[in-house]
Formats: C-alpha cells, structure tokens, sequence
C-alpha cells in the first residue's frame, strides 16, 4: 500500500518509517513536513494512506486534508496531544495514534486498513452512519477540548442526562451530544441492554444481580456502578440471558 508520511518533526517521520519497516505491505513512498509538501506529494505520487500529524506550522492536519482534489486517501492520523478536539468524524479517519507510537498499536490500525481492503463494498466501520456498532468498534468521543478514541467494549455503562448521555469508561466520565434513544439504536442489543429509562448497560460488565422493588432487578457492575433494571425491562433481561 502506498503510503505517505506527514509530520513536520523529522525525527517522528524516522520513528515511525522505521515501525513501519515491520509491514512488508505498506510501502513508504515519501515524507512531507507541511502541508504544502504533502499536497504536492500526493498529486504527484498518488499514495493509497497517509500518515497524518494534526498539529503542524502553517495548515493543520484537518486543513490539508479540506485542500486535497480527487480521491483522497486513508488517513490514519498521528498526534502528541490527546486533548486535541478531533474532527476525525468529518474527515472518515480509520485511526488517530497518539505519539509516541506504539508497535502493537500500530498493528492494531494497518490490521483494519488491510480488513477494510479486504471487502471494499464495506465502508470502513464509522463512516456508516447508520451502521450498528458493537464492542469492538471504536469510536471518537469529544467534550469540550478533551477527546478520546474509546473501544465501546469498556463503556460499561450510558447514562442519559437531559439532551446529552454521559459515557462511563476507565475513570472517564465525559459528556456527548446525543439522546439515550437515538444511542439505543446504533448499539447492538445483544451487548448492550437498555436497564430504565436512564441507563444502558454493558451486559459483560454485569458482577452481581439481585432482585429489586416491584420485580425489577438491581445489577452491580464491574467498576460498582449500581443500576435499576425496570420491572419491564428484567423481563425482557431474563429472556435475553436465560438458556
């Protein structure tokens, strides 16, 4: 695959040249420093994926990519700063690197450009709007300036919070712009189960359920979150979880 490099530090084009030595398919055909080179580079050259910093004199990441004529290329982008508020969603990115790179992560992102190559009818995993999404996705979430790109697999736990829902995972605790319903449709049901009117809960997080008031259930999740599951909703839980 060719590939292009974009990061106005030298020694980071060098680290991750020499990481990318590792991958016999990607095949590195020339670094850039700013965005004016790199938009040379990819007219003249044509490369499949790009490399991108975000942070860069002159135009950011995000800009170059506005300035690109034709096809673009994959983009995983590259990046010191995990505050950074990313707009990854706009852009169709398949991955966002936080320096220093990790081998293993960087496996983890050329592993998905080589899933997404594999079915090219298939759109990469969040470029679907309407895709659903289960606990191996990934996906960027942003409050205020601080972001993160989280597995949904470690949310244990949505809580609804007016017009927003407020995602539960490590000892993050950060705010989306979304309702619970709408959240509801885009989750797979099979992992994540609506508890109340104001939960949805990561069934692989669950560490103990007991009986409740009026024939709900009260479930404790790993981590010690406490949730009500509705007398209506532990009927639907007992068929789901039942043999």
């Amino acid at each position: 695959m060719k590939t292009l490099i974009v990061d106005d530090e030298r020694l980071a084009r060098n680290e991750l040249r020499r990481l990318l030595d590792n991958f016999p398919k990607i095949e590195v055909i020339g670094e850039a420093a700013n965005a004016d080179e790199a938009l040379k580079l990819i007219d003249e050259l044509q490369p499949e994926l790009l490399f991108l910093d975000i942070q860069m004199p002159g135009k950011n990441g995000f800009e170059l990519l506005s300035d690109i004529d034709g096809k673009a290329p994959e983009v995983i982008f590259t990046t010191a700063y995990d505050e950074y508020a990313i707009k990854a969603f706009e852009y169709n990115a398949l991955d966002y690197l936080l320096k220093p790179i990790e081998l293993n992560r960087l496996s983890e992102a050329i592993n998905r450009i080589e899933e997404n190559n594999h079915h090219p009818e298939v759109e990469a995993p969040r470029r679907d709007v309407n895709k659903v999404l289960g606990e191996n996705d990934q996906v960027f979430v942003k409050d205020g300036e601080k972001c993160w790109f989280v597995k949904l697999g470690k949310v244990r736990l949505f809580e609804s919070m007016g017009n927003y829902v407020r995602l539960h995972f490590d000892d993050q605790k950060p705010l989306v712009l979304k309702s619970l319903n709408s959240l509801e449709d885009r989750l797979d049901p099979n992992t994540f189960f609506r508890a109340n009117r104001k939960h949805i809960i990561n069934l692989p997080w669950i560490d103990k359920i007991e009986p409740w008031f009026s024939g709900g259930l009260l479930v404790t999740l790993k981590g010690g979150d406490k949730i009500e599951i509705s007398r209506r909703q532990a009927i639907r839980f007992k068929e789901l979880m039942s043999l």
